[in-house]
């Protein structure tokens, strides 16, 4: 099983334009992505894909490997494109303003193929425990509720179950952006035009529940911080900050 890791990245971001451009410590913020997922050893091969020059050229410059797509709404049909003919199984699909994730939660992505001998799951992805209520507020931040199984039944912006019964505990789960396909899947996907759910939220993994299909989601431990707007930035720095003096 050929298993490589894909890193969708656009340098228009709608709400933070140019951040994976950032400086995070002594590198950019794409470069300090591309690095970690390389030191990881769990993928055959790793790439950057993008529209823009700037970025191509900030991975190619030191070696990395990165590949030119044209424009996309998703990053998922950004990565769709760029591994047309590469040879592969499993694709992941690590978000490009996910600095700092770990090799424990990509292994437990890759492992979900693995042990699934029926190969009846497609897609797998991350979720993490929130623990403030700020967050379950943020629209920035993705909420996922799932099943028994632990199959994705809706992710949203907005606070998802909602709590009106006040006597029941209420656990709340945020979606980290990080994708396992099986290479067919995710060729699959990109072919399905946008339905209204997704088009609503502005989440692109509603496409595979508004087609019938099913993600498996993965809970996992890892607190990092994706940088989706100027604030998460400075989040990042001082991160990066305490890990070095530590």
């Amino acid at each position: 099983m050929k298993i490589i890791a894909v890193i969708p990245a656009r340098y228009e971001a709608s709400r933070f334009p140019g951040k994976l451009m950032q400086m995070l410590g002594d590198c950019t913020v794409i470069a300090t992505t591309y690095d970690n997922v390389v030191q990881t050893r769990l993928f055959d091969e790793v790439f950057v894909a993008t529209d823009s020059d700037i970025i191509f050229e900030e991975i190619t410059k030191t070696g990395g490997k990165a590949v030119k797509t044209g424009p996309h709404e998703t990053g998922s049909d950004r990565i769709a494109e760029a591994v047309q003919h590469i040879d592969c199984d499993i694709v992941v699909n690590v978000q490009g303003d996910e600095p700092f994730l770990k090799t424990e939660p990509l292994r437990q992505l890759i492992s979900v193929f693995q042990d699934d001998e029926s190969g009846r799951i497609s897609l797998a992805s991350l979720k993490i425990k929130i623990q403030e209520e700020e967050e379950v507020l943020n629209p920035n931040v993705v909420k996922v509720i799932t099943d028994h199984e632990g199959f994705a039944l809706y992710f949203s912006r907005s606070a998802i179950p909602y709590p009106r019964e006040i006597g029941v505990a209420t656990t709340y789960f945020r979606h980290i952006g990080v994708y396992a396909f099986r290479k067919n899947a995710l060729l699959d996907f990109a072919k399905l035009p946008m339905r209204p759910l997704e088009i609503s939220e502005k989440i692109e993994c509603l496409r595979y529940l508004e087609y019938g299909m099913k993600i498996r989601m993965i809970e996992t431990d890892f607190v990092g911080v994706g940088i989706d707007v100027p604030a998460d930035l400075e989040k990042a720095r001082e991160l990066l900050d305490r890990t070095a003096q530590s």
